[in-house]
């Protein structure tokens, strides 16, 4: 987790960065469409694998639960999926947004 906080803001300044040589005519075009699309792909990998991390961790703890107090699993379950709903969500609208962008 470190690694990736420390990584995220050299990968922001990188982007600046390459803005500037594709403005100076250093990136062709084909180039600077290959760069963006594995960004994209990229931020849908990062949004996948943060979504099902999520998921699990929550399924994981809702299933403790049921299993301390079997006689609580219908006030654990419906809450709980409805996390799982709105985790997903998030992910695909990060897909969608690549598609559109």
């Amino acid at each position: 987790m470190k690694r990736l906080i420390t990584l995220l803001p050299l990968l922001m300044i990188s982007s600046t960065a390459f803005a500037q040589e594709a403005a100076a005519g250093g990136w062709s075009d084909t180039q600077s469409k290959a760069i963006k699309a594995c960004c994209y792909f990229f931020a849908v990998a990062l949004a996948a694998f943060g979504g099902t991390r999520s998921q699990s961790a929550a399924a994981a703890v809702a299933l403790e639960g049921i299993a301390r107090n079997p006689s609580a699993a219908d006030k654990i379950m419906t809450p709980m999926i409805l996390a799982l709903a709105l985790m997903e969500s998030l992910v695909i609208f990060t897909l969608i947004t690549v598609f559109l962008a």
